[in-house]
């Protein structure tokens, strides 16, 4: 296959598997293809599929065997979780990936979108990280474990691609939110942490928030229904080996994003910062031009995406997944 922007409407009959689709991008892509009228998705929980059993994702695929699969499925976590068990991180995450690749190579999977995470690239990367970056560097030691996975699997597709020829992709999206995310004190990545422990001051009434850090790293945040959008683009329309990112191109301090929540949850207290705690990655903002030469754009604000996240989120607090 030629590498390149091309139009390739996907059948909007076929079957499509999404792996992952309880969590935040794979449940953001489920909602995306319902409203554009696929008509035959199929999505299986952890207790019904564990993509770490061989043997279980083999049987599935033969049962299934989907024409296009969007592979969103991966052990996540922030900064804490990833530091403090970087082997579950790189194992988990390595046979997910191996399994799922292996099975819709062998039962004909024609497109297969593989999503990663920004933090492949390296931490002292020029910015805005262009996808040329990829192996230029030394990683985030906070979460490299997870990051040797991703791109393990980017090098998984790319490898399908030389070896059988298979239109398969891969997309990295900065850093996500929205609907359906982790929202765990221990677990969860910084803006679903931050809107958690911001309301629940606001609504205690307590007169302090501390985060971790300085706060002065810059953050790129992406509304995970946008991301949807710029997957099924990228199905629809790139077919080339190379990953490509995912982000609106513009970033903002973490001090400036916790401000934002403050005032959205209505909090008044003071923020205090834990400076004797891990900042990470210094900055981290995406290279956007190639998807966006291409005919997509993020359309969701940083300000409108929180307001709707907290409501979300104040919806469904009594039912929230609680996964480190």
């Amino acid at each position: 296959m030629s590498e390149g922007f091309t139009a390739s409407p996907l059948d909007r009959e076929s079957t499509t598997y999404i792996a992952g689709h309880r969590g935040l991008v794979g449940s953001a892509i489920w909602r995306k293809l319902s409203s554009e009228g696929f008509q035959d998705l199929v999505g299986k929980s952890s207790s019904e599929l564990d993509l770490r059993e061989r043997g279980q994702v083999f049987d599935f695929f033969a049962e299934a065997k989907p024409r296009y699969v969007v592979l969103a499925a991966a052990k996540v976590g922030g900064i804490l979780a990833n530091n403090d068990y970087p082997v579950d991180f790189l194992s988990e995450n390595l046979r997910i990936q191996t399994n799922v690749m292996d099975a819709a190579l062998e039962f004909q999977t024609e497109r297969l979108l593989f999503l990663g995470s920004s933090c492949i690239y390296p931490k002292l990367a020029a910015q805005p990280i262009g996808e040329d970056s990829l192996l230029t560097g030394h990683l985030e030691p906070t979460n490299d474990a997870y990051a040797i996975a991703k791109i393990a699997g980017i090098l998984g597709v790319q490898a399908v691609r030389r070896q059988y020829g298979r239109s398969w992709i891969s997309a990295m999206p900065t850093n996500l939110y929205g609907p359906g995310d982790n929202f765990s004190p221990t677990g969860s990545h910084v803006l679903p942490a931050l809107i958690r422990r911001y309301d629940e001051a606001a609504s205690s009434g307590a007169p302090t928030v501390t985060n971790w850090g300085t706060g002065a790293p810059r953050r790129e945040f992406l509304h995970v229904d946008d991301m949807a959008a710029a997957c099924l683009h990228l199905l629809e329309h790139y077919d080339g080996p190379q990953q490509v990112n995912v982000g609106t191109g513009r970033d903002t301090t973490i001090k400036e994003i916790a401000e934002v929540i403050a005032e959205v949850v209505g909090f008044t207290g003071e923020t205090e910062w834990d400076t004797s705690k891990p900042d990470g990655t210094p900055q981290k903002l995406l290279d956007v031009s190639k998807l966006r030469e291409h005919g997509w754009e993020s359309r969701i604000g940083l300000r409108e995406g929180i307001e709707s996240t907290v409501a979300w989120y104040r919806e469904h607090v009594g039912s929230l997944r609680e996964a480190g």
